[in-house]
């Protein structure tokens, strides 16, 4: 198709040209501005020109076979400005193009030059941060220049990047591909790095410099991400030219070089997943047999023929095991903490499988994707591979039986929804109230988030007994008492809190930290969650002063309205960017401003990092030596290492080391869960002596409360890092 202005086609604006300030580059009005300024006519192409990348743009996008005719692909192109990128890839045959602007100028402007011309390319104004489109939407996504606005994010660098990559990555259907041209800055490019490890293959590219003279002297980069559907990790693949600005490609290629080590390790101890057709091959056996005691991890699912790639394990049970009520068992699973545990665990796995008597038992874990998806649809999409692998013993249809065993593996009798809310950082936030079969009929309200790995945050019991009035005269209770219920706060019911007091108690007592000057410890918390854990440490522990740092003011109005947190002058929360408000605490040389105690309560929300818990972020070694940095001399760092990977632990485990010199652990929940302790101060502390000092200590304070009894046995599971 003919442009209608050519002449215009090859002008490249100079940069001088665009909003220059932070500020400018985050707000909508001043884009409104500039675009109603400019017009969309009289534009300007940010880092590189149709030439330079029609190549290697329509190369990607033609996936190998059995790729998707270009008229039939579904392309995303997110902060699509006034860019005639858009049109390029139009006119190129890619017809199902929608591209976002939360700019309203230009998306209208865009619109009515296009609609004639180029009728099924859409245009939407909407955010890149909260576009709302439905999981799996895109075979592409391609960003010209999005990205790297985001680092002046208003949200912080870091979250506002996170949070994009976490909607791309979610938007994208298995195979699809991530194209991102970008100047890769250390921080743009350490979160593609690490945010695209586990289960995404990545190349990345110079693009050629024939712009027009008065463009930007930085190199551009293309880096190209496709979606796996195997949980696998790939050394990124260069293709580099340094022969125009050689220095930044040097730095580039410095920091890919030590990115693919890191990968390497990582590769080392990856569980082996199977397709379906591995086994119909005959990799582990013939499928159709029960084999007594095998245990396969797989995926199933396939381009064109499936909406979505599914997480599985299959297990035989061995003959001694019978008499079997069924010969094929199917199970579906919501991805939450106690699925986690139970996917890790062989044994947990026998257990369920022994529980179902089912000869065979196929278990198929659906993560947050899948919520919007109804389960009669789930059930069709997931039957003609799971009949697949169906054993010749049961030979009809009918004798395959379905279920969905949430309930059964948390061990819950009841639960209800009280409250649920969309975040634009966390997605949808939960408030469940639930009953245990062994909580002697105790309610708890839960936390969950449903981007996160392990779901739940945090639970505590309710109590109705609180609002009883006095004298007639009606008792001030808390914001989430209109339901009749308060939730109890001297109470900690997940391993990990419990932990944590427990480690803090301990290492207090050796550090000799007292409150006789008047003083008192000053604790930093990263992620509120439903502030369980801080309530709890203001009611129990009076020497602490706490802030709670937490991104969402969501997520804070949640722990007030639902679950009674309150702040006062000994508990605050500020709402800002955890690695911002740590690195100048660090950098900090005023009196005092040290922390004490710093804990990070915070879940993955992105599962290809490797991690449940904590964000990746906070494990990398940039962020440790902050975080010693920010620490006063005898302070303690604690955090909860939650990971299937042997490999993730053995890097974290190296990262530790290399910036604190005395480290401890120990195992909560089943030993599945591990909580890291790391003190600044170089001198060994002797554990089993300071258990006794803590339990004199505490025998003198607090008379032996339960609480008390489970610091005392805690404290004792404390050891060295090995």
């Amino acid at each position: 198709m003919a442009e209608e202005n050519p002449a215009k086609e090859s002008c490249i604006r100079i940069a001088e040209e665009l909003p220059v300030t932070a500020v400018d580059y985050i707000s909508q009005e001043s884009w409104d501005s500039y675009f109603t300024s400019k017009g969309a006519d009289d534009f300007c192409e940010w880092y590189a020109d149709w030439p330079q990348i029609r190549t290697l743009l329509k190369n990607h996008l033609s996936f190998p076979p059995p790729a998707l005719p270009p008229e039939d692909m579904s392309i995303l192109v997110p902060a699509c400005g006034a860019s005639r990128l858009s049109e390029h890839l139009y006119d190129e045959g890619f017809r199902h193009i929608t591209n976002v602007d939360f700019s309203k100028v230009v998306i209208e402007a865009m619109m009515k030059r296009n609609i004639r011309v180029r009728p099924e390319m859409t245009w939407r104004a909407m955010d890149m941060l909260n576009t709302k489109f439905p999981s799996g939407a895109f075979d592409a996504i391609v960003d010209k220049g999005g990205l790297d606005i985001l680092m002046d994010s208003e949200h912080g660098p870091r979250s506002g990047l996170s949070t994009y990559i976490s909607e791309v990555k979610t938007m994208l259907k298995a195979g699809g591909r991530f194209i991102c041209l970008t100047l890769a800055e250390p921080l743009v490019r350490d979160l593609l790095f690490s945010k695209f490890r586990f289960g995404w293959k990545i190349n990345l590219y110079t693009i050629s410099d024939e712009a027009s003279p008065g463009t930007t002297t930085q190199q551009t980069f293309m880096f190209v991400a496709e979606k796996s559907i195997f949980t696998v990790v790939s050394r990124i693949v260069p293709f580099m030219d340094a022969s125009f600005m050689e220095s930044q490609v040097d730095k580039l290629l410095e920091a890919l070089k030590r990115e693919n080590t890191v990968r390497e390790e990582y590769s080392k101890s990856t569980d082996k997943w199977y397709s379906l057709e591995e086994l119909e091959q005959g990799v582990k056996g013939n499928i159709e047999e029960i084999e007594s005691g095998r245990v396969i991890k797989l995926f199933l699912g396939e381009t064109g023929v499936s909406r979505f790639f599914y997480t599985c394990v299959l297990l035989d049970a061995p003959p001694e095991t019978g008499p079997f009520s069924e010969q094929f068992h199917v199970l579906y699973l919501q991805k939450s903490q106690a699925s986690q545990k139970f996917l890790a665990t062989e044994f947990r796995q026998r257990l369920v499988l022994q529980s179902f008597k089912a000869a065979r038992l196929l278990i198929i874990v659906l993560d947050s994707s899948y919520s919007i998806v109804r389960g009669d649809d789930i059930g069709k999409d997931t039957s003609p591979f799971v009949l697949q692998l169906c054993p010749t013993v049961a030979v009809e249809v009918t004798d395959v039986v379905y279920t969905g065993g949430d309930d059964m593996i948390e061990g819950i009798k009841q639960s209800k929804i009280v409250h649920q809310v969309s975040s634009v950082l966390n997605g949808v936030i939960y408030v469940e109230d639930v009953m245990y079969n062994q909580s002697q009929d105790i309610t708890f309200r839960r936390l969950y988030f449903e981007r996160t790995e392990s779901l739940m945050h945090s639970e505590a019991p309710l109590s109705t007994e609180a609002f009883r009035q006095k004298k007639g005269k009606p008792k001030k209770t808390d914001s989430h008492a209109s339901s009749g219920v308060k939730v109890e706060h001297k109470i900690l019911t997940t391993g990990f809190h419990k932990g944590v007091i427990a480690g803090l108690l301990l290492f207090s007592t050796h550090s000799k930290r007292t409150t006789k000057a008047g003083g008192l410890v000053k604790t930093v918390i990263i992620g509120l969650g439903p502030g369980i854990l801080p309530m709890f440490m203001r009611n129990r522990l009076p020497s602490l002063k706490i802030e709670v740092v937490e991104l969402d003011p969501v997520v804070l109005n949640v722990a007030s309205n639902y679950f009674g947190f309150t702040e006062d002058e000994r508990l605050k929360v500020h709402i800002t960017d955890a690695i911002k408000f740590v690195r100048e605490k660090a950098n900090s040389e005023a009196d005092g401003s040290k922390v004490d105690v710093l804990i990070i309560d915070v879940d993955s929300s992105d599962s290809s990092s490797g991690f449940i818990s904590p964000e990746a972020d906070f494990v990398e070694e940039s962020f440790l030596l902050t975080v010693k940095d920010s620490l006063s001399h005898k302070g303690l760092f604690i955090f909860k290492l939650f990971t299937r990977y042997s490999s993730v632990r053995r890097v974290v485990y190296s990262n530790l080391r290399t910036v604190f010199s005395n480290l401890y652990h120990m195992y909560v929940d089943d030993d599945f869960v591990e909580i890291i302790f790391a003190v600044k101060k170089e001198a060994p502390v002797e554990l089993d002596e300071t258990c006794e000092a803590l339990g004199r200590s505490l025998l003198d304070n607090y008379n032996m409360h339960p609480w008390v009894n489970t610091v005392l046995h805690d404290s004792k599971l404390i050891k060295p890092l090995p």
